[in-house]
């Protein structure tokens, strides 16, 4: 039953009752001329309490918080935006959730058709801009034909390695009459179509993986966000735990596994722990699931871990051999494969539990020796570690969403993390990114804490989103590790540019963000002290209302350990042995 007076099925009709129908409930975006007949369609669905629309006050704030959605979720991440600057603005985060691997259906307005190719007023070709950075796109030309491309867009979002899709709909498309259509199932799509939507792993190959595994002494878990896009956690903890293997996980693994417990090592690569490094480059197996071996993890790749053999499990075919060549190559679902991986283990009582013993005693003392927070931290001043590090244990069962730099990496050493409870911008590292990840995130979860760990010069990149969280009345919590500099950028100005600090220094023409805070309505307050801190997060813990903290921090602290680039993990910087 059509839920306008006219009756009239109009392609704005189809598109939205197609998303339904493939279960959205939440739409995040901002409205504009060429995308105007799929709103006043919007007008009636919402009125309908049939789906909610977010308004966010940029279109890169609705795309991030469509990607922040989509990773908290596991459901693609739905996001509308007009035709030229409406849809060039979220080209950065396309980008974003593309190197990530995060499913997006992105809904561009676009000019009439009749007007493509004449330069008319706000047109752009969001199609052939984005062709690099979207897993598949669409123009729509024939209205009739929206339903099964919106079908094949959930697909193809969803399924094998996971991606942004973009459709481009011209207004006049939005404004045509459609004929009468019935709603397609996936299963309609692949008799079509002839999908694959599995590879199958051979019993040879995983008989291999099985014997590599039991005939090695020094074998180490190397997890990308392959873990956490197939759901595999569980599955990845019982493997850790029954071959007592350590694991290490990248920026985009973090969260799969419990990093207190004995066998984690934490993140590794150019800020990761000492003793993820060491063991890397050490092991004389790296067990690669679901991870890329880019260049942050790897440092100077010829020499990452060259003693070991490599055995890489990924969904993409398109990532084996990209960057390492592995002694054995799987290609598939992670969760299936190493389910069928465990049906082969409880065939086989040869497994001894003992093979890593020495192994793990050795990084157990690399652990003692090198510790990431040093407990004699003496300094007067609050430093960002001591800050992240308390909101992390205050807020355990929290969402934390990052935006990138300094204070990013410090998050990622520092917080311990439930399963997809850790959501960043890894790939394609998007200042701005955090705050309106923390919307996606409150959005899909309003019972649940979310708290945003931000720095001063990333929260000024997408502060206009204090609106959107303003207005929905969404209870964040934003943490600004503020240190009057684009952090990152000054160590690596002071460790390999000679001290030249050439457009870093960001105080001059900082706002007091407590101060813009209360602007919005929202609670802000400005710490200086770690007891400040605690007084300010113990006062609004019952507080329903948004809370930003601008807590200054010690200027000059650098981010460490630290592999410089050009260098092997095992050559790191800023290294404090502690005496045993």
């Amino acid at each position: 039953m059509n839920l306008k007076n006219n009756c009239l099925r109009t392609g704005a009709y189809v598109l939205m009752d197609s998303l339904i129908q493939n279960g959205v409930e939440h739409i995040f975006g901002y409205p504009g001329g060429a995308i105007l007949p799929i709103y006043d369609e919007l007008y009636h669905w919402e009125k309908n309490n049939l789906i909610k629309h977010i308004l966010v006050r940029h279109e890169q704030g609705a795309i991030h918080a469509a990607d922040a959605y989509a990773r908290a979720t596991n459901k693609p991440g739905i996001c509308f935006a007009t035709s030229g600057p409406g849809a060039t603005n979220l080209v950065t985060g396309i980008a974003n959730a593309r190197m990530d691997s995060i499913p997006l259906i992105i809904i561009t307005g676009q000019v009439g058709r009749t007007f493509i190719g004449t330069d008319a007023f706000q047109e752009t070709d969001i199609f052939g801009i984005t062709l690099p950075i979207v897993k598949h796109s669409y123009t729509i030309r024939n209205t009739n034909l929206l339903p099964e491309i919106l079908l094949e867009a959930f697909f193809l979002a969803q399924n094998g390695r996971p991606g942004p899709v973009l459709i481009d709909i011209p207004k006049d498309v939005g404004l045509e009459e459609a004929e009468p259509y019935f709603y397609k199932k996936i299963n309609d799509l692949f008799k079509k179509n002839n999908y694959r939507t599995e590879h199958l792993v051979r019993n040879n190959i995983l008989k291999n993986l099985l014997l590599r595994m039991t005939s090695s002494y020094q074998p180490l878990l190397y997890i990308g966000g392959g873990i956490i896009r197939s759901n595999a956690f569980k599955i990845l903890q019982q493997l850790a735990k029954i071959f007592q293997i350590p694991l290490t996980t990248t920026l985009m693994g973090k969260s799969s596994y419990n990093e207190k417990d004995n066998l984690a090592l934490g993140m590794l690569g150019m800020h990761g722990t000492a003793y993820a490094n060491f063991a890397v480059s050490e092991c004389d197996l790296l067990i690669a699931l679901g991870a890329r071996f880019d260049d942050r993890v790897t440092g100077k790749l010829d020499e990452f871990a060259c003693e070991a053999d490599v055995i890489h499990l990924d969904i993409d075919p398109a990532e084996i051999s990209k960057n390492r060549f592995p002694q054995l190559a799987i290609v598939g679902d992670l969760r299936k494969t190493l389910l069928q991986l465990f049906k082969k283990i409880r065939l086989n009582s040869f497994i001894d539990l003992n093979h890593t013993a020495i192994w793990l005693k050795r990084i157990y003392k690399w652990k003692e020796m090198y510790p990431l927070l040093s407990t004699s931290y003496t300094s007067t001043n609050l430093s960002p570690q001591e800050t992240i590090d308390y909101i992390g244990k205050t807020h355990s069962n929290a969402f934390f969403t990052t935006d990138v730099g300094q204070h990013q990496m410090w998050s990622a050493q520092l917080i311990n993390c439930q399963p997809k409870k850790w959501i960043t911008s890894a790939g394609l590292g998007t200042m701005g990114f955090g705050l309106p990840a923390a919307i996606g995130a409150k959005i899909a979860n309003p019972n649940q804490d979310v708290v945003c760990i931000s720095g001063d010069s990333s929260f000024q990149m997408n502060i206009q989103e204090l609106g959107t969280i303003a207005q929905y009345q969404l209870n964040v919590k934003v943490i600004i590790i503020n240190n009057g500099w684009q952090g990152m950028v000054r160590q690596w100005q002071e460790s390999f540019y000679g001290n030249r600090f050439s457009n870093s220094y960001m105080k001059n023409g900082m706002p007091e963000f407590g101060e813009v805070a209360k602007a919005y309505g929202l609670i802000g307050y400005k710490a200086n002290t770690l007891n400040e801190l605690k007084s300010f997060i113990k006062e609004t813990n019952k507080i329903n209302n948004a809370l930003i903290i601008d807590v200054n921090v010690i200027e000059n602290e650098n981010c460490y350990p630290m592999v410089a680039p050009g260098k092997s993990n095992s050559q790191m910087i800023g290294l404090v042995e502690q005496l045993i």
